[in-house]
């Protein structure tokens, strides 16, 4: 399966230390939407600071006006009240859903832990419908478990 191959490829993205962190981050991000041909929008948000709000790291695909997410507003947003996984197989059919582009038709969101604390999420749109599975959460739990070792 491609996730098992691309596993070793985000290990070493992220252990390339002489690479910034944000440098690292677009890395990942440009691997998985290379490789995955239903990841048409791959980013990262990071909690700002003390504010319960998201602000937007590096991502690739179209971009987004969504550069602060509040806390609870859209899936992201949702996600860092949560602390859960959010799969969305038809954004439509979210009440609760930012809109960032009308192809966008499903979205995938995965927490980042660091020493228990949700710190942030990697976020995917695809403009696939349904496209997401189980496989899909572990690999980018594997993906946002590595992220918190650079972190």
């Amino acid at each position: 399966m491609i996730f098992e191959a691309l596993k070793t490829n985000v290990e070493t993205i992220v252990s390339n230390t002489e690479n910034s962190t944000n440098d690292r981050l677009l890395h990942i991000c440009q691997l998985l939407e290379k490789n995955i041909n239903y990841y048409n929008w791959v980013g990262f948000y990071f909690r700002n600071g003390n504010k319960k709000e998201l602000i937007l790291g590096p991502y690739v695909g179209a971009p987004t006006d969504h550069t602060i997410i509040p806390f609870g507003k859209g899936i992201c947003g949702q996600v860092a009240v949560s602390n859960k996984n959010f799969v969305v197989p038809d954004v439509t059919a979210q009440d609760n859903y930012i809109a960032c582009s009308i192809s966008v038709k499903a979205e995938i969101v995965v927490p980042i832990f660091v020493n228990g604390e949700n710190i942030g999420q990697i976020d995917i749109d695809s403009n696939t419908p349904d496209p997401f599975t189980e496989s899909d959460e572990r690999f980018l739990e594997f993906v946002c478990h590595k992220v918190s070792e650079m972190l």
